[in-house]
C-alpha cells in the first residue's frame, strides 16, 4: 500500500510539475484501496491543487490559494485518511445496506456515512454540445473586413428559476503574454512579453449577469455577504456590477458549493489567452475598436462617435474565435491575481500569481463602458484594492 509519505512526495512532484505516468498510476492505485470520500476528495484536489481556491476535506476548510498552503493542508490530512483504509467492513457484513446502492461489496456501513454524499461531491463531467456564433475582423481604420461563422463546445448549468450560466470549452495551447514596445499603448506592466503554457478549460461565455447573480446571491453564505442588488445599472441581461473581488470570490464558492463543478476566478494568464483567442492584435478582431463592436467610452474617437454611458446586455456585440462575449469592455472583470508590477518571475504555466505581490490588491481585465480604447487592448492591466466595488467592476467565471 502507498505511505503517506509516499503520497506526500507524488504531491511535491505534481505541485512542482516534475511528475510522472507513474505518479498518476500509484495515485489511482491508491484511490482504488477504497470508497471513502476524504480519499476520492483528496485524490481530486490532488490533481487540480494549482487550480483550488478553497480546499474542502472532511469537516475542514482551507481557505489558502498558493500551492505551498494546499500542500501543508494536504500532509496534515494524509495519515488519517490512511488510516481510515483499515477500519473498513464488508458489506455482506452489513445486510441493512441496500444491494442496489451504487457502493461497492467493499464498503462498510461506517463508510455509508462517508461515501453516501459521494455524489453531491463530486459531479461527472459536463456533457458538451456545440453552438454557433459570428465572428467580425476590423481594418486599421475600424472598418469592417470580413464576418464568419464558427462553432465552439459548450455546457449549460441550470442554476434553477429558468437561469442557466453558459461555459464554453476553451482548449489548451500556447500563447505569448503581454505587449512589445513598439505596440501602440503598450505598458511597462505589460512587460517582458512571454510564452504562457494554458490547460484546457472552461470560461463564461459571457459576464455573470444580474439574473445569474440573484440566484447564486440567494444561496447560504459561505464567508461572505453578497447583496441582492448591488449594481447601478438594472437589467437581468446586463452584466452585474459593482462587486468587489471578495463578492466575487464568494458567488464562486457558493456556485461550486451548489453544483459540485470547481468555479473561480480566472488567472490573469487564462483571462488573457481566452480574450485573444489565438490573436496577436491589440484587440480580438484587429488592431481598431469601434463601438459598434465594443461598448466603452468612444468620446475621443474620429469615427461613428457612440458614448453609451453604461453597461448593455451580455451578448450584444461579435464573439472572439472561441466563442466568448464581451471581453473588451462593457465591465472591467476580476481575475485571482495578486498585483504586480509587470511580469518579472511570472508564472508561465497560466497558474494565478499569488505570491511575491500585493495580496490586498487585486487584478482587473477587459476594459469597461467607460474606459478609453487603449483600457480595453487584450494586453492592458489594471489593479485595484480587493474590497473596493465600482459600476464598472464585473467578473466571469472559469470552470476546471
Amino acid at each position: 500500500m502507498t505511505t503517506p509519505d509516499e503520497l506526500v512526495a507524488i504531491l511535491d512532484r505534481i505541485l512542482d510539475g516534475s511528475r510522472d505516468e507513474k505518479d498518476i498510476t500509484l495515485l489511482r492505485q491508491y484511490i482504488e484501496t477504497g470508497n471513502a470520500q476524504s480519499q476520492m476528495q483528496l485524490a481530486k484536489n490532488i490533481v487540480n491543487a494549482n487550480e483550488i481556491q478553497g480546499l474542502h476535506i472532511g469537516d475542514r476548510t482551507y481557505y489558502g490559494t498558493d500551492a505551498e498552503t494546499i500542500k501543508i493542508a494536504l500532509r496534515e490530512v494524509l495519515p488519517e485518511i490512511i488510516n481510515s483504509i483499515g477500519i473498513k467492513k464488508s458489506l455482506q457484513q452489513n445486510p441493512q445496506i441496500s444491494r442496489s446502492s451504487n457502493f461497492s461489496p467493499q464498503t462498510s456501513s461506517e463508510d455509508v456515512v462517508t461515501t453516501s454524499n459521494l455524489k453531491s461531491l463530486l459531479t461527472a463531467p459536463p456533457t458538451t454540445t456545440t453552438f454557433e456564433f459570428e465572428v467580425v475582423t476590423v481594418d486599421d481604420q475600424g472598418r469592417e473586413t470580413k464576418r464568419f461563422s464558427k462553432q465552439a463546445k459548450y455546457f449549460v448549468e441550470n442554476l434553477g428559476d429558468r437561469v442557466v450560466l453558459e461555459m464554453v470549452s476553451l482548449p489548451g495551447g500556447k500563447f505569448q503574454m503581454g505587449a512589445a514596445k513598439e505596440k501602440e499603448a503598450s505598458q511597462e506592466e505589460e512587460r517582458p512579453q512571454r510564452i504562457v503554457n494554458i490547460k484546457s478549460f472552461f470560461m463564461g461565455k459571457y459576464p455573470i449577469t444580474q439574473a445569474q447573480w440573484k440566484v447564486v446571491a440567494n444561496l447560504p453564505k459561505i464567508k461572505h455577504h453578497l447583496e441582492f442588488e448591488p449594481s447601478c445599472f438594472k437589467g437581468d441581461k446586463l452584466p452585474v456590477e459593482r462587486v468587489s473581488w471578495f463578492d466575487a470570490w464568494e458567488f464562486c464558492e457558493r456556485l461550486s458549493r451548489e453544483t459540485k463543478r470547481n468555479y473561480r476566478l480566472p488567472s490573469e494568464a487564462e483571462w488573457e489567452y481566452a480574450c485573444r483567442a489565438k490573436t496577436s492584435t491589440p484587440f480580438y478582431f484587429g488592431k481598431k475598436i469601434t463601438t459598434h463592436i465594443a461598448n466603452y467610452c468612444g468620446q475621443n474617437e474620429d469615427i461613428n462617435l457612440v458614448y453609451r454611458q453604461q453597461t448593455t446586455e451580455v451578448g450584444n456585440f461579435p464573439a472572439n474565435s472561441f466563442g466568448l462575449y464581451d471581453m473588451h469592455g462593457n465591465v472591467w472583470e476580476w481575475c485571482a491575481d495578486y498585483d504586480h508590477d509587470d511580469y518579472h518571475d511570472a508564472p508561465s504555466d497560466g497558474s494565478a500569481w499569488l505570491n511575491d505581490g500585493n495580496e490586498e490588491y487585486r487584478i482587473l481585465r477587459g476594459g469597461s463602458w467607460n474606459s478609453s480604447p487603449n483600457l480595453c487592448r487584450s494586453a492592458s492591466r489594471f489593479s485595484e484594492n480587493a474590497s473596493v466595488t465600482d459600476k464598472e467592476f464585473g467578473f466571469r467565471v472559469v470552470c476546471s
